[in-house]
């Protein structure tokens, strides 16, 4: 290079700081490492990333590893660079069946055994409306089954149901019960969808409520079961469970940071966050594969946020920068939801979330940015895209609710912005259920070439908001508007 091209590079960056930017990255930024991350992480060996898998371990350990070999801190609030999380495994019995007069209700059609123990034989029924205090007052329930309405008559959304169901559970039991009944009638919530996701084996966060009381729903969207207790006198129920069974996992969310530069900002984060599961091993496709590899949900992202780890530890910004690859994300946004109940760094210094997580991708000249047009970070965002010859575009298929489907939702409920940074789609049309959750997710049928541009343009974005003075906020008029003004004490 001459003298006169040198000096108008020299030029060309002091007159374009971002120009700059984009340079360090690119600069520093090793493509083939990137790569070999991808492919082992979406690799068979790891067996689709299925946090009840062992092979769980291999993908936890790798990311750990790689995020201490970049620069990146363990948090003194975590067990090194975990955070540990108590899971339930919970199988569906090898049997279940009730009759409840003339009608028989079995395990997966109108049944389904939520928890407890085996039981057989034939019991009496005792009514207890909603399982009120009020209604269990002077019941006698001794060696009874007690049942019960789901959920209450102002509590009927899912997670409603499951909590006052645990509540429940844990009074009849109290008060001498042998199991609970509930009669699911809730028209708005899908009987066959809650059946599809629960007849099956499931994790949750151990509330450390375990119960062996057997507790059941039975679907009753026509009352069924209320007319024959009236009319019919149905007093009595027959059950027989067999081969029910529970236990704990360990679960880890792989976290660390790296310190800012500025004084005065360093004691905020800007959290970058991807969920490193996936679904694991399943139903075989035409080809017999059975492996669901997850490279574009969401091993990407993973290496989005190992990239990061690796380019802020030798540049750091102003803010500090908090890491985080969750866990069981695919279970129900778990890991993701005990970090925001349990932070291990003060939710209020968490200014900012840019999560990644993704379906696939039809347009390799986009990035798609659920929650684009939601937060002042967004000029950011656009900026950095643009720079490596894509656009940021928003959300084109609302009717999916992708928002309100990945892990960043359980940070903005919270108050914190927080859009997800996609692969781009106009559309979740046929080719991005190609791939999704499918066993043919591989990197083998991945475009490396806009791989790369987007896990840069990822860095780029994050550094542009991480060194902006201004803290980014939810735009006027955003549902979580008013939880960002009370996290932050912002007027």
């Amino acid at each position: 290079m001459n003298k006169y091209q040198l000096g108008l590079g020299l030029l060309l960056m002091m007159a374009n700081p971002l120009f700059a930017q984009k340079k360090k990255v690119e600069k520093t930024f090793k493509e083939k490492e990137a790569i070999g991350h991808f492919t082992y992480l979406a690799s068979d060996e790891l067996m689709g990333r299925d946090p009840i898998r062992p092979e769980m371990e291999l993908a936890y350990t790798y990311i750990a590893d790689e995020l201490m070999k970049a620069g990146a801190k363990p948090l003194a609030t975590a067990d090194g660079y975990y955070q540990n999380i108590p899971f339930r495994m919970s199988s569906p019995p090898t049997q279940g069946s009730i009759q409840l007069g003339k009608t028989s209700y079995e395990q997966g059609v109108d049944l389904l055994v939520l928890d407890g123990k085996s039981i057989s034989g034939s019991y009496e029924l005792v009514d207890i409306g909603f399982g009120t205090a009020a209604e269990l007052e002077g019941k006698d329930l001794k060696g009874k089954i007690a049942i019960s309405n789901v959920g209450a008559p102002d509590r009927l959304g899912p997670a409603d149901l499951f909590a006052l169901g645990r509540e429940k559970t844990q009074k009849v039991q109290e008060m001498g019960a042998i199991a609970l009944i509930e009669k699911f009638n809730v028209p708005s919530v899908p009987w066959q969808m809650i059946s599809n996701y629960l007849n099956r084996t499931t994790l949750g966060v151990d509330q450390g409520e375990s119960s062996e009381l057997p507790y059941i729903w039975v679907k009753d969207l026509d009352n069924t079961i209320r007319a024959a207790m009236a009319e019919d006198n149905l007093s009595e129920a027959a059950l027989k469970i067999e081969g029910k069974t529970t236990k704990t996992v360990e679960g880890k969310n792989v976290v660390a940071y790296i310190e800012g530069t500025d004084p005065a900002l360093k004691d905020e984060y800007i959290m970058l966050s991807a969920h490193y599961d996936h679904v694991g091993v399943g139903k075989p496709d035409a080809e017999g594969d059975s492996i669901y590899n997850g490279a574009r949900d969401n091993a990407v992202g993973t290496v989005a946020v190992m990239n990061a780890a690796k380019y802020f530890a030798k540049n750091p910004p102003k803010r500090s920068v908090l890491l985080a690859l969750w866990t069981a994300e695919e279970k129900g946004l778990l890991g993701s939801g005990y970090f925001a109940n349990n932070p291990l760094v003060p939710l209020d210094q968490i200014i900012f979330n840019l999560n990644i997580d993704n379906g696939g991708y039809n347009d390799t000249s986009v990035v798609t940015v659920i929650g684009l047009g939601r937060t002042s970070g967004d000029a950011h965002i656009s900026e950095a895209v643009k720079e490596f010859g894509l656009e940021a575009i928003a959300d084109p298929s609302p009717e999916q609710g992708l928002y309100d489907r990945s892990d960043n939702v359980n940070f903005a409920r919270k108050g914190i912005p927080a859009p997800t940074f996609s692969l781009g789609f106009q559309a979740f049309d046929d080719e991005i259920q190609k791939y999704y959750h499918k066993p043919g997710d591989h990197v083998e049928n991945f475009d490396l070439d806009y791989a790369v541009k987007y896990w840069k343009s990822y860095i780029l974005a994050a550094e542009l908001i991480a060194n902006d003075p201004n803290q980014p906020i939810w735009v006027a008029g955003d549902k979580y508007e008013e939880a960002g003004k009370s996290l932050y004490g912002l007027d």
